[in-house]
């Protein structure tokens, strides 16, 4: 299979709709409709099932689907690394980590590496909730800063920094936030305070009656205005105004920080950072 008759099927299975697709494309829709049967009859499969209602993807065409992604992701990744390697910029190195995440042990992390001997420079790319695999995936980022167990961390290479208990970020004013602890139960199910809604790692939200959460400036903007409570590391204390509060969660999993890199990156810049992350702990 050619990349480009991959990019064409991901296309049409992410719109389930050829025009759409061909328009993402740039192409026109005959030459794409051909192409998809091509890939059809190659596998020997049916990949889409096409009626008057629309364009549904069968089982197979969902496991191409998963399959493509990782492979275009994959080609994308060794063009970009292939291109670092060859510039005058082989020392440096690319982190990226979900923006207002424990930024304490991000220092940690970065002022020992730069005290190293021939440390490479550490460019920080502050990215949306959960695209640090993604971005680790197709070459954006060399290494990233992930928490287990809420983000992806299959096929990548980890190295734990820092394991903490949960809080509950409450308004200042509420009833529970005097109190020393709670539990998950004590949080769950106020109505008047709806526990804020994460995307998963498909990016998309259980359902529920909390506000669905697209960054943490959000999140603390609703909590402030008694909308919200929140399910957070103890590390999200370093980030909370006056109209917030934080309460232990005696029942919560305790979330470990990791450092996290593809597992067949041979970069001695990517191995020195995590000899530094070895020695943090």
């Amino acid at each position: 299979m050619e990349t480009r008759e991959l990019r064409y099927f991901v296309a049409v299975a992410e719109e389930l709709h050829f025009s759409r697709a061909a328009e993402r494309l740039g192409i026109a829709q005959p030459p794409l409709s051909r192409a998809i049967q091509q890939l059809e009859r190659r596998l020997g499969v049916t990949l889409l099932e096409r009626d008057r209602r629309g364009v549904a993807l069968t089982g197979a065409g969902q496991t191409l689907l998963d399959e493509a992604r990782a492979i275009l992701d994959a080609s994308t990744a060794a063009a970009r690394r292939t291109r670092r390697a060859g510039s005058a910029a082989t020392g440096r190195l690319t982190l990226a980590t979900k923006a207002g995440a424990n930024h304490e042990l991000l220092r940690k992390l970065l002022d020992a590496h730069a005290a190293e001997q021939d440390a490479a420079e550490i460019e920080v790319l502050l990215c949306g909730m959960g695209d640090q695999a993604r971005m680790l995936r197709d070459g954006r980022a060399d290494v990233a800063l992930m928490q287990r167990p809420f983000d992806a961390l299959a096929g990548f290479d980890t190295e734990d920094l820092l394991t903490e208990q949960q809080v509950a970020i409450l308004p200042a004013g509420h009833p529970l936030a005097a109190r020393d602890a709670l539990t998950m139960a004590d949080i769950s199910g106020l109505p008047d305070l709806p526990v804020a809604r994460w995307p998963g790692q498909d990016g998309s939200y259980e359902p529920g009656p909390g506000p669905e959460i697209h960054d943490l400036s959000q999140l603390a903007q609703l909590i402030a205005l008694g909308r919200t409570s929140a399910v957070l590391c103890a590390s999200s204390r370093s980030w909370l105004w006056n109209a917030h509060a934080a309460v232990p969660l005696t029942d919560a999993p305790h979330v470990t920080t990791v450092l996290a890199w593809p597992p067949h990156s041979r970069s001695r810049a990517v191995a020195g950072l995590v000899r530094t992350a070895t020695q943090l702990h």
